[in-house]
């Protein structure tokens, strides 16, 4: 499967030296990316993209705090010109800087719509952004409002979401729809404290939020079998035209906010059960991911994708979570004798 990657210079204006989600941590992993992989440029999202999951007079505020364009010549630093909330910061390029992240995001879907995967390496992230507020170092939506955008041009669309934070702006967004597939694996008990299992969706989207708490301290083991006992099915039964990861890593052992137990090679577990049983091209776009061994994380995605399958057997999942993943299924009408 070909692979490429979205990313470039124009998300140093966005940065907070010291803070977890700083310009240095996309240029490590710039620094680490793959000999040979094709780099594209990103490209901001149109306005009317934008407007298709965010209000008009929150994306007006968001640029009234945030004025210069990315192409000014000032050579002053990005400095902080506030914090909107206790971890989220924005300076005075920070919109524009967002915009770009999400137009790689929806260029990285229209290339996986052509058979070719994509990973939108951008920042800030997005998937706690909601249709009228930022949080969680999150302006924009760039997943959401990529998904919204290929809305267009497909009929179903799946969002994985692995990171270890949920991401209650992209199931707020979408839980209402019967289009959108939403599946979030992630720490129980944690930031935004939302995502429970319960939370499956409402109206035409009742059934279409799929969400899977783990408890802290859960290994590959434990995300395989949320993935193949329960993201799988009910994807065979939606049967989505594309496929877009939230890619956060930041359940690695060597995370400073991790509580999760994974390793770099996990993530290219992941990625390659997900090719392997849907015979799609993902498109991938960062969420978190702030500890050393990132770019390890990253770089086992892009081999995953590229056909590298580790075949050792996975761990077995603890018993907790083979409990939790019988009421999940539960909850989502999944009797077949998949479960494990």
């Amino acid at each position: 499967m070909k692979c490429s990657v979205i990313t470039g210079p124009v998300y140093d204006r966005h940065d907070c030296p010291g803070h977890p989600e700083s310009a240095r941590r996309l240029n490590v992993i710039a620094a680490h990316l793959p000999a040979g992989i094709p780099v594209l440029d990103p490209v901001a999202a149109t306005p009317g993209d934008l407007c298709r999951v965010h209000k008009a007079g929150y994306l007006a505020w968001l640029r009234s705090l945030s004025p210069f364009p990315v192409t000014s010549n000032t050579r002053d630093p990005p400095s902080v010109q506030w914090f909107i909330d206790a971890d989220t910061y924005i300076t005075l390029w920070s919109y524009e800087v967002a915009t770009y992240a999400a137009g790689a995001a929806c260029r990285a879907a229209d290339r996986a719509r052509d058979g070719e995967s994509c990973f939108a390496l951008v920042r800030p992230p997005g998937h706690h952004a909601l249709p009228a507020w930022a949080m969680g170092f999150c302006l924009i939506n760039n997943v959401a409002v990529a998904a919204a955008r290929a809305l267009d041009a497909v009929d179903k669309i799946a969002i994985i979401d692995w990171d270890l934070h949920h991401g209650n702006g992209t199931q707020a967004i979408f839980e209402k729809s019967d289009r959108v597939v939403y599946c979030s694996v992630h720490a129980e008990g944690l930031f935004p404290y939302s995502g429970a299992a319960v939370e499956t969706g409402t109206g035409p989207g009742a059934g279409y939020t799929v969400n899977a708490p783990l408890l802290p301290g859960s290994t590959i083991g434990d995300v395989a079998h949320v993935f193949m006992d329960l993201f799988f099915p009910v994807l065979e039964r939606v049967h989505p035209d594309l496929i877009i990861v939230s890619a956060g890593q930041d359940m690695l052992t060597d995370d400073p906010l991790s509580v999760m137990g994974l390793v770099p090679e996990d993530y290219g577990t992941l990625t390659g059960l997900l090719v392997d049983a849907t015979g799609l091209s993902p498109a991938f776009v960062l969420e978190g991911g702030y500890g050393p061994n990132h770019p390890l994380a990253i770089n086992a995605i892009l081999d995953a994708v590229e056909g590298k399958r580790n075949r050792d057997p996975l761990p077995e999942p603890s018993a907790a979570t083979r409990a939790r993943v019988r009421m999940y299924r539960r909850l989502h009408g999944i009797t077949n004798d998949r479960a494990r």
